[in-house]
């Protein structure tokens, strides 16, 4: 029994250090790179296929109005701008991390893959929320399907950086460090998307009349708080560094107040 514990013990060991071996973190970048770059064709593959109006259908049906013709495709073209923003601000989100990523782990390429599989998936959701148009029945399973594959993408993106913060001084810019300038600012930047696609799946469950306008408004609100973030973190850390130092003057002066004061003053 004491030997079987002992091999158990030495294979956990084993296993911990086979996840913390480093991996090459300019192989994981080009890897992810290749993958957002795929999906964002495929979008663009899928928005010019069946969304792109017959010569003969404009002239006949819109009197030869292109515009009008254009208008008719107006919910693809948002679902399709929509997933596009989508990718383009996980994938600035994913450059940023790596960006202070000073050396990847074997479990750090894990989440990874996990988050691109996740990424991968957002053509089936742009194809899912393309049917807005056509009223379908299952309107409300295709916001929620979507708003599960964004959760997933970006949550396992934030797992990265909780793993990368749990040897941070091997893994981590200083600056990403607890404690480090950039430390808040990320953290606030990669629980946006899970926060945000999370809320709108619990919304669309509570106020499914809504749903499509919820997960529009997340679509258009994600971007502009993306550049509010810094302002934001910013002001709410000067905020909190102004409070802390008042605490520390006020310490200060009744230390200084009760080093002038005379034993028999301080005892009564």
């Amino acid at each position: 029994g004491q030997r079987d514990e002992e091999e158990a013990h030495h294979s956990l060991e084993t296993f911990t250090f086979y996840l913390s071996e480093p991996l090459s973190k300019e192989r994981v970048e080009a890897f992810s790179d290749g993958v957002y770059a795929i999906v964002a064709t495929l979008l663009i593959l899928d928005i010019c296929e069946d969304n792109v109006p017959d010569p003969r259908e404009v002239e006949e049906k819109f009197h030869g109005s292109l515009l009008e013709a254009l208008s008719e495709y107006g919910p693809n073209y948002l679902a399709y701008f929509g997933s596009f923003v989508t990718i383009g601000l996980l994938w600035f989100v994913h450059h940023s991390l790596f960006l202070y990523v000073t050396k990847a782990t074997r479990l750090m390429g894990l989440l990874n893959i996990l988050s691109l599989a996740f990424i991968g998936g957002l053509p089936l959701a742009y194809q899912l929320t393309s049917e807005f148009a056509e009223k379908s029945h299952n309107e409300i399973e295709a916001i929620q399907v979507s708003c599960v594959i964004t959760f997933f993408a970006s949550i396992f993106q934030f797992a990265i950086w909780t793993t990368a913060l749990l040897h941070e001084r091997e893994t981590l810019h200083p600056f990403a460090r607890y404690g480090g300038k950039e430390h808040a600012f990320m953290f606030a930047k990669l629980a946006l998307y899970p926060c945000v696609s999370l809320g709108a799946f619990f919304l669309t469950c509570l106020l499914s009349e809504f749903s499509t306008a919820i997960f529009h408004l997340m679509q258009i609100v994600i971007p502009f708080a993306f550049l509010a973030l810094r302002i934001f973190v910013r002001i709410s850390l000067t905020v909190i560094k102004s409070m802390m130092s008042l605490s520390r003057r006020k310490v200060v002066l009744l230390e200084e107040e009760e080093a002038c004061l005379s034993p028999t003053e301080t005892l009564s």
